[in-house]
């Protein structure tokens, strides 16, 4: 019968702590298993990453090109030829979400020219291009900006 007092744990899962540093006979004395002389015998020996021994570190071997501004703002992209699926007059980021034109409700979408529309719908979103507004406003359709999330800075 198994009982809290005749529970023991599998063979092999306590092991033996190894001492160094305890003389010849316990196996790892003398230089405790840290071989002689060197950065690496010494207390205290840890390095930062990206060291290599003196040699110059990769990091700073490759050549570093362009910029990333911290402040880009990252939008959805949506285009009108996508829209078309939409079944309902108007749309906005949530039917966007629930058709599964986009993924997240926290950053902001813009509807793009690409492709034709050939329904009157009334879009909801934070941006969007020239071709894109014209082509809604051309089929009786409305544009309404929803007002931008500040997204956070990257940095």
């Amino acid at each position: 019968m198994l009982k809290l007092n005749n529970l023991r744990a599998p063979r092999g899962a306590h092991k033996k702590k190894h001492h160094v540093g305890r003389g010849s006979g316990a196996g790892s004395g003398k230089t405790s298993g840290r071989g002689s002389k060197g950065q690496l015998s010494r207390s205290g020996k840890t390095k930062r990453p990206g060291f290599e021994g003196g040699q110059m570190p990769l990091i700073r071997r490759i050549p570093k090109r362009g910029f990333t501004s911290k402040f880009k703002k990252e939008y959805q992209l949506v285009n009108l030829c996508d829209l078309e699926r939409c079944r309902e007059k108007s749309v906005s980021p949530k039917e966007l979400i629930a058709i599964g034109l986009i993924k997240k409700s926290n950053i902001p979408v813009k509807i793009l020219g690409k492709g034709a529309l050939t329904k009157a719908l009334t879009v909801r979103a934070h941006k969007f291009s020239g071709a894109a507004a014209k082509a809604i406003e051309a089929q009786g359709g409305k544009i309404e900006i929803l007002k931008l999330i500040a997204n956070e800075p990257k940095g």
